[in-house]
């Protein structure tokens, strides 16, 4: 098997450490190498969280190159524009449709940019869903990390019950049946 590059990234506080915990559980649960590399912004106060995930029979660096990322996993529109440069020429990125200003904005200093997943659509695949939306339909809106990694898994190697599985040794026990109900929305939207 070939390298697997796979990115998650997002704001501080959204979920993307817990989701990597995830995705490096299913990647040795599978038994394959596995390096994982975290670069935190300013998380506590909204800024850039980005996780790198190598997978395969032998992997010597967790960093993922610009241009090698096989699966981009952003959970706000913004930090995908920001990082859609990592994709391959053939890799899908997985967008939640979702909006937080960056300080930047907030202080009038910058101004959020329009259209990011259409001018995003003109060079990458994009799959978008608006997790948010989703997971206030299930009762916990904590969980839409689960329902955009869910929508990311159809594009990775593990089936829809390892998943569950390893879902169910990560995230804390009290919240197992939520989560697993917020991964089947986003495996089978």
């Amino acid at each position: 098997m070939t390298t697997k590059n796979i990115m998650i990234v997002g704001v501080g506080g959204q979920g993307t450490l817990l989701t990597s915990r995830i995705l490096g559980n299913i990647i040795l649960q599978g038994g394959y190498d596995v390096k994982l590399s975290e670069v935190h912004g300013m998380a506590q106060r909204g800024g850039s969280v980005v996780t790198f995930v190598r997978y395969g029979e032998n992997v010597a660096e967790p960093i993922v190159e610009a241009g090698q990322a096989d699966v981009l996993i952003a959970f706000e529109r913004l930090e995908a524009l920001r990082y859609a440069h990592f994709l391959k020429k053939d890799g899908v990125l997985i967008v939640n449709d979702y909006r937080i200003d960056p300080i930047t904005v907030v202080t009038g200093a910058a101004t959020y940019p329009d259209n990011i997943l259409e001018d995003l659509s003109k060079q990458y695949k994009v799959i978008s869903i608006n997790a948010m939306e989703e997971a206030k339909k299930l009762g916990n809106p904590k969980t839409f990390n689960v329902i955009v990694l869910g929508l990311a898994a159809k594009h990775m190697d593990f089936s829809e019950e390892e998943w569950l599985k390893v879902i169910e040794n990560t995230v804390p026990p009290k919240t197992v049946e939520i989560n697993k109900k917020a991964f089947k929305q986003g495996f089978e939207n």
